[in-house]
């Protein structure tokens, strides 16, 4: 399935993003994972990394929990907003549920319940169609998607069939609904005066985009996906049911980011974290084991949150050069560290004993 991504016996692929960046045809690069594993954060550097090598970037979120707006610290809305301190990139939020709150007549709501019960996800698809007009008109070099959790970037996956079910549904349902569709029209924008012919000639209209667009998905030279994780249990069984699927729907995916990783070669002193570094090395080896063939890039857990373009780009180093702790386990420089910290722990400890000494006397 790593067709972009070939190697020689023996030899490990490179484990940064550096094959995305060379790839000098990628049109859509989609970044996707269980929630809560740094998705946006991986998007943002991505398209940020993207920017310094390509002539235009769009980053898209499809996820309802928008987080581009904090990862770069502005303001981003469904048109494309160009990121502060960039002249080629831009970003934008969009909401993948079509808005429908104007229509409240009873007979319109039977006609919708009836149209989403029998093609879940019907009104995303549109919604996705739309956005996909919208952004091919707009000719970027490449388009990044911050999608949301799995379940809903699989169903993004398979909007070119729900929209084929959709088209069929609406012919079985202007036969029994009848002026009800003109009605209708109100959900995807159409004036009064148009006829449910009008709106059946634009859902062909989107399928038609979409399958244009699913072509290329499927082409490895103009679209990847890249799997964003932790190495915990749940998270390499989400990302191997992802890769499953995408070899299903035959989207090419040859980059994994494993995210948050304690490193071992950290000066670390807590069993706590001791305890953590192992267990995730167990997962980090099973991801290379079961992914021989991907660019698996390691990224550091760190005690902060990553927020504002400076950050992202101070930590976007780690995507192109694999992360080396700034101390190794056992050198001078380490030991003299660890003192240091042992000290201080030892004197705020006694303080605190002191302090709590004093506040019995006290009593």
């Amino acid at each position: 399935m790593a067709s972009a991504a070939v190697v020689d016996a023996g030899d490990a692929p490179d484990p940064t993003v550096r094959n995305l960046l060379e790839q000098e045809s990628l049109k859509w690069v989609f970044v996707g994972g269980k929630g809560g594993v740094g998705k946006t954060t991986c998007s943002s550097i991505l398209s940020v990394l993207l920017a310094s090598v390509r002539q235009s970037v769009l980053v898209i979120s499809t996820d309802p929990a928008h987080n581009l707006s904090d990862a770069f610290q502005q303001r981003f809305t469904k048109f494309p907003t160009l990121v502060r301190g960039f002249s080629n990139l831009y970003a934008m939020e969009i909401d993948p549920k079509v808005e429908n709150d104007d229509l409240s007549n009873e007979g319109m709501e039977g006609f919708l319940s009836e149209l989403t019960n029998a093609i879940p996800g019907v009104d995303e698809a549109m919604s996705f169609a739309e956005m996909l007009k919208l952004v091919q008109t707009m000719d970027y070099s490449v388009v990044v998607f911050d999608t949301a959790p799995t379940g809903h970037t699989l169903r993004l996956l398979q909007f070119p069939a729900t929209l084929e079910k959709g088209l069929e549904k609406m012919m079985e349902l202007k036969n029994r609904f009848g002026g009800l569709l003109n009605q209708a029209s109100q959900l995807f924008g159409l004036g009064d005066d148009l006829n449910e012919d009008a709106m059946l000639g634009r859902l062909e209209g989107m399928k038609d985009v979409i399958e244009q667009v699913n072509k290329q998905f499927k082409d490895p030279d103009l679209t990847t996906f890249v799997c964003v994780c932790i190495p915990e249990f749940l998270s390499l069984y989400e990302t191997e049911r992802l890769v499953q699927e995408l070899a299903k729907f035959e989207i090419d995916s040859h980059n994994i980011i494993i995210n948050q990783v304690i490193f071992d070669e950290e000066a670390v002193e807590s069993k706590l974290l001791k305890a953590r570094i192992k267990m995730q090395q167990k997962y980090v080896d099973q991801f290379h084991m079961l992914y021989d063939d991907f660019n698996i890039t390691k990224l550091p857990l760190l005690p902060e949150e990553v927020c504002g373009v400076q950050a992202l780009q101070n930590f976007s180093q780690h995507f192109i050069r694999p992360y080396k702790p700034a101390l190794k386990r056992g050198t001078i420089e380490e030991l003299e560290q660890r003192i240091s910290i042992l000290k201080s722990a030892l004197q705020e400890a006694e303080s605190e004993l002191d302090r709590v000494r004093k506040g019995k006397q006290a009593a």
